[in-house]
């Protein structure tokens, strides 16, 4: 039986908290830092996505604690298993005043599921500029619309699974309910893992991401992030997304974070395998 929205926010929360394992006392001077993060009851086959990239940010942010996260990138490398946990390995290429260098290898028993090479920066005062387009006022409560497993309140003027042909351009109004401050970019990097695939469906009339596994296969073989700012994700925040190219049974997209204020706090891009099993696709 699925979750109801406010279990699978607990169980996302409890995903969050990542334990370091307990050992046999033999793990040598200098090892990699370990730590362990149980997986989502989804009811998929696989993983989520979204879990891994929140998982490694907060791995990079246990192991780093003065820092915060700059930049992630992420390659998955096969299909995780939904019902173990998952086993994150860190190595500290770089530690210093100013900036931290990592790579993460996300392990379970079959092997490595995913790595991400994360940078770490202190915060630091200094001139600020961005040139963005403005941002809409946020859509009524009558636009709210549901994106499973996201389990917060989401709103969006565009039908992201129109039939039609559409430009592939997406926005997602997004407002996550109370929780700790520096749980914010990890809940973000969930966020923008869910849609670009179905942003980059849109031009074509008659399918949609609800078509997978029938229409098409599809799976996320690299996802970036990038944090330009602090910010809190218990107000509303625009995911304003973009898909330029889709070609050689792959897609690619992008999209920008941004407060309802306008300031742009972080963006991303992601490739996806999309293979089409359908003639008129």
């Amino acid at each position: 039986m699925p979750l109801a929205v406010s279990e699978l926010w607990d169980d996302l929360l409890a995903c969050l908290d990542l334990r370091t394992p307990t050992t046999d006392g033999t793990d040598a001077p200098g090892a990699p830092f370990t730590y362990e993060g149980r997986s989502q009851r989804l009811g998929y086959h696989r993983l989520f996505g979204g879990q891994l990239l929140a998982q490694f940010v907060r791995a990079a942010q246990q192991a780093c604690p003065d820092k915060s996260v700059k930049s992630l990138h992420t390659l998955f490398a096969r299909a995780g298993l939904t019902q173990e946990p998952v086993r994150y390995e860190v190595d500290r290429h770089h530690d210093g005043g100013s900036f931290a260098a990592l790579t993460i290898v996300a392990r379970q028993s079959k092997g490595v599921v995913a790595t991400a090479s994360v940078s770490l920066h202190t915060s630091e005062d200094g001139p600020a500029h961005q040139t963005v387009p403005t941002v809409p006022p946020v859509p009524g409560p009558e636009h709210r619309t549901e994106f499973h497993p996201i389990p917060w309140e989401t709103r969006t003027t565009v039908d992201l699974d129109s039939p039609l042909s559409e430009e592939p351009e997406f926005d997602l109004w997004t407002r996550l309910p109370s929780s700790e401050p520096h749980f914010a970019p990890a809940l973000t990097a969930y966020a923008t893992d869910l849609t670009l695939i179905g942003t980059a469906l849109r031009p074509l009339a008659a399918i949609t991401q609800h078509d997978a596994g029938k229409a098409f296969t599809s799976a996320v073989t690299s996802h970036t992030l990038w944090f330009h700012r602090p910010f809190s994700a218990n107000v509303w925040l625009l995911l304003r997304q973009h898909s330029p190219v889709l070609a050689h049974g792959r897609c690619f997209g992008r999209g920008d974070v941004l407060t309802e204020s306008g300031m742009l706090v972080a963006s991303y891009a992601q490739e996806a395998l999309l293979r089409f099993t359908r003639e008129e696709a």
